[in-house]
């Protein structure tokens, strides 16, 4: 069983910093690329940023600029540095692997931005 294991989250004032992470097994993270995602509520799942096995990102448009996407291999952990949140930065965070057609999801971690 694939486990995606978030932390990180939690309560910060406009303009802060968090930084996510995202622990999973060394077998998937060698060969899976990992990406974040974000979903508010009663809205679908949006891309926030990938990052391939070779080191290759890609950045949703609205956090360009604001956050960055890294991965450890010697701790097999993902990382999402946020700066300069915004209130729009408000939904559940989840860490997803994927290679070719299959995806795998971490439980979610949720960033409030708000004074």
């Amino acid at each position: 069983q694939v486990q995606l294991v978030e932390s990180g989250g939690g309560l910060v004032q406009p303009g802060g910093s968090l930084r996510l992470s995202c622990a999973t097994s060394r077998g998937i993270f060698s060969i899976y690329a990992m990406g974040w995602y974000r979903q508010a509520a009663g809205k679908q799942r949006e891309l926030v940023a990938t990052i391939t096995t070779g080191g290759t990102t890609n950045y949703a448009d609205a956090v360009k600029g604001r956050f960055t996407i890294s991965r450890d291999y010697g701790k097999s952990t993902l990382y999402l540095q946020m700066n300069n949140l915004k209130p729009e930065d408000t939904p559940v965070y989840f860490c997803n692997a994927h290679r070719l057609t299959t995806h795998y999801w971490g439980q979610g971690t949720q960033v409030t931005v708000s004074s």
